[in-house]
């Protein structure tokens, strides 16, 4: 591997400013650092995070409409609340179980039963209320707040702010329709099966540098103005009620469609604005799935991306050292 000259770096130091943060939602700025990283971080969100997600599905009955892989591929999208994933092991790697079954380390047992009874109603057996698991914190994210309250974090008497859930639809039965069945959620990440996959979506922009040239702009007529303005697909510029001035209002909506540019260009006025985007700044957007929150998402990506590039070096340095031991 070519080295460094001496005295000369390549080490940069990336930071991260949060910009609003919710359970499902984040956006965030990353600087210091460039596009590879940036969508080193991004892919890692999306496809090597590790969730649990159900893998195994035993029918034991079923007279739906729906036939047994139609349910359980149903049943393996469910997101499942996985903040314990770290913690748990491939059942690849699992020296405690054959890898078939319930294993306490690296799978979570989940059980359905459901009949319709009523011949004037339709049956609709979803995550919240029909399928169970033997560890309330590993559940259907709609049952997370049950999985809150088994931990002691909420009252159980305090009402549900998000109001009631219905859950996630898995069949419907009519009359004499039975579902039973016992499945296996096992740990996973995204390149394998989307299933265990955090993100709902990752997304990141270069962030736009918008010069506004102000000495051609005030040769332009508040009309002109206007039109300049209206010309942009999205509402990046404003004019200033006050001082008849165009502002930068929100540069981030800027999409890279050089429209404004083309416009003054028009005009004859080219030069009037220069838009360049920032190669070592970028704004991150995430939602995840609720398997895992925001924060957890961005903090387990962080960790899985060091450890990969961890094992890039001790490659690297067995490597170097696999050189030097054929010149000795």
């Amino acid at each position: 591997m070519e080295r460094p000259a001496t005295g000369v770096t390549y080490q940069r130091f990336p930071r991260v400013k949060i910009r609003e943060l919710k359970d499902d939602y984040a956006k965030f700025e990353l600087r210091d650092t460039d596009a590879s990283m940036a969508n080193a971080l991004r892919r890692v969100m999306i496809a090597e995070v590790p969730t649990v997600a159900i893998d195994l599905v035993e029918i034991e009955s079923n007279s739906s409409v729906l036939n047994d892989e139609f349910i359980a591929h149903r049943l393996g999208l469910i997101p499942l609340t996985s903040s314990g994933a770290m913690g748990m092991r491939f059942s690849r790697d699992c020296d405690a179980c054959d890898g078939d079954g319930s294993c306490e380390h690296c799978s979570v047992e989940f059980h359905l039963a459901a009949r319709a009874t009523d011949s004037g109603q339709t049956l609709e057996v979803t995550s919240t209320k029909d399928l169970r698991s033997t560890d309330p914190k590993v559940c259907p994210v709609d049952q997370a707040r049950e999985y809150q309250q088994a931990l002691g974090n909420i009252d159980p008497y305090d009402a549900d702010p998000q109001g009631d859930h219905r859950g996630i639809l898995i069949v419907k039965l009519r009359r004499g329709q039975e579902l039973r069945l016992r499945a296996i959620a096992r740990k996973g990440i995204g390149k394998d099966h989307a299933k265990w996959s955090p993100a709902a979506t990752v997304t990141f922009m270069y962030e736009p540098d918008i010069r506004i040239n102000e000495e051609l702009m005030e040769t332009l007529t508040l009309e002109e103005k206007t039109s300049w303005v209206e010309s942009s697909p999205t509402k990046v510029f404003d004019i200033d009620p006050n001082t008849q001035q165009v502002v930068v209002s929100d540069p981030e909506a800027y999409t890279y469609d050089d429209e404004v540019i083309k416009k003054a260009e028009a005009m004859g006025k080219p030069g009037l604005i220069e838009i360049n985007a920032k190669e070592d700044s970028f704004v991150f957007t995430v939602e995840t799935t609720g398997a895992l929150t925001a924060y957890e998402l961005i903090m387990n990506a962080i960790t899985v991306l060091r450890q990969k590039l961890d094992a890039v070096r001790l490659q690297d340095d067995d490597a170097d050292l696999g050189e030097l031991g054929a010149h000795l």
